[in-house]
């Protein structure tokens, strides 16, 4: 879950703020805290992903909150990978694009909105939903044994451009 109230940095207020706190960030740390207690008290190693957006890694007009929200959940993520490391628990995160969901295609299908974003792309096309659970299936599989604290892009090159 996220929440994305995009308001100009001289206009964000302290609900936009205090909502996106807590679904972008609050959320993920709660469930997480969950989900690593249980898998301690019965000494499971594994892997916790974590979805982030490369908007943890560029500002962008508007989105001072969204992007600031998704920056501490890539931090959060490193301290869970060096606090749940010695339970062999590795966490990481994916940084996806925009991803065509139903909200993604309602937010991005006019041609005019998107071909900003879109030229931006090298790939020159936004994430399609399989791009990221592909993504985060091998960050949750022992293919990625020795990876964790990490960021894993799906931007189609949107940060090297």
């Amino acid at each position: 879950a996220a929440v994305a109230e995009l308001q100009p940095f001289l206009e964000v207020t302290r609900s936009a703020l205090r909502r996106s706190l807590d679904v972008n960030f609050g959320a993920v740390l709660h469930v997480s805290q969950i989900v690593a207690r249980q898998m301690i008290a019965q000494g499971l190693p594994g892997a916790i992903v974590n979805v982030s957006s490369q908007a943890s890694k560029r500002a962008l007009r508007d989105h001072a909150v969204y992007c600031s929200t998704k920056s501490a959940l890539d931090m959060l993520s490193k301290v869970m990978a060096m606090e749940l490391g010695p339970h062999k628990i590795r966490v990481n995160t994916v940084n996806p694009t925009v991803v065509m969901t139903d909200m993604g295609r309602i937010n991005w299908s006019d041609p005019q909105k998107s071909a900003a974003m879109i030229n931006r792309i090298p790939l020159g096309k936004f994430a399609e939903v399989d791009d990221v659970v592909n993504s985060i299936l091998f960050l949750l599989s022992d293919k990625s044994a020795m990876t964790t604290g990490s960021s894993l892009m799906i931007d189609g090159g949107f940060l090297v451009s």
